[in-house]
């Protein structure tokens, strides 16, 4: 039978640690998954050099090991992957359609775990540093920059909220931001003004990354005065936001303002009954490793109860 006739009962759009957790769980619930990794597969924690906080790896772990060590166990218990990437969702007839390229695949319940991408500044050297210093998440990466000197590119909550954490471990926070002004919350601009790890450099954005193995410093450039500077620094931690991955369902899903999919509470539910959202593309909060695996098995839970029921 070809894919175009056979209707799949589950198929999971993203393979990371929600999509990975969801396959072990539909596999596991014989529902004979199919999860379409992308191109792309693995998440943030591709970008990502050292886990310590994902539980069971007392040692730490690589993030592209970890994501294998999820990969292969999908693939243990059944969980049929396809290396492509989806170009159209239906969801408004059933079976729900999906397109991967030129192939239409059908399904009667759909896993959505497609992510979310941290913004970056884009300079010529932050993504060939990124995991040799340059980071998207202090609560993943903090604790490796012990007595270190550290800089972080931002002005919003999520600025502020990853230069107070990172005063746990840096002997020196320096908040690098493009205006004159933050645009956080006033309790939060109150704590870090408090805060004497923290520094605050003004009117200037960064133009590189310095370093060849390892980050050791950043060029910057005064918008007001064009003043060229560097700084000396083991640390850069981008802190202007995340974007989820959710292009793909926007008209299809009812979505948050800021573009993350919407789920009933406590539940990964989307607006389309029988199909589900894990992990950072529904997540704008915790986005962490071990969330989007908790709440890709909350997913599958919640699938297997749906194709049960029907």
């Amino acid at each position: 039978m070809s894919n175009s006739q056979k209707i799949e009962d589950v198929i999971i759009i993203g393979g990371a640690c929600a999509g990975l957790t969801a396959g072990i769980y539909t596999a596991r619930a014989n529902l004979n998954p199919l999860l379409i990794e992308g191109y792309q597969s693995g998440g943030q924690l591709m970008l990502t050099s050292e886990v310590e906080n994902y539980p069971g790896f007392p040692e730490g772990i690589l993030g592209p090991d970890l994501m294998q060590k999820f990969r292969a166990q999908a693939e243990r218990f059944g969980t049929r992957f396809l290396t492509k990437d989806v170009t159209k969702v239906d969801f408004s007839k059933r079976p729900f359609l999906i397109q991967v390229e030129k192939e239409e695949l059908k399904a009667h319940a759909v896993i959505i775990s497609t992510g979310a991408s941290a913004n970056l500044l884009g300079l010529q050297n932050e993504s060939r540093l990124m995991g040799k210093g340059v980071s998207t998440c202090a609560t993943c990466d903090g604790a490796f920059f012990k007595d270190a000197k550290v800089c972080v590119a931002g002005g919003g909550d999520s600025a502020l909220e990853e230069a107070i954490f990172l005063t746990k471990f840096a002997s020196e926070v320096t908040l690098i931001h493009r205006r004159d002004e933050l645009r956080a919350s006033k309790i939060m601009q109150d704590r870090a003004h408090k805060n004497k790890k923290i520094k605050f450099i003004w009117d200037t954005v960064i133009t590189d990354v310095l370093g060849q193995d390892q980050m050791t410093g950043l060029k910057l450039k005064n918008k007001k005065t064009n003043a060229e500077s560097e700084i000396a620094c083991e640390g850069l931690f981008v802190a202007i936001g995340h974007t989820p991955n959710t292009k793909l369902f926007k008209g299809q899903l009812n979505m948050h303002e800021n573009g993350y999919i919407d789920t009933l509470s406590n539940r990964t539910q989307t607006s389309v009954e029988g199909v589900f959202a894990a992990g950072d593309v529904q997540d704008h909060f915790y986005r962490q490793a071990v969330t989007a695996a908790g709440s890709g098995c909350q997913a599958a839970i919640e699938c297997e109860k749906f194709l049960a029921n029907r």
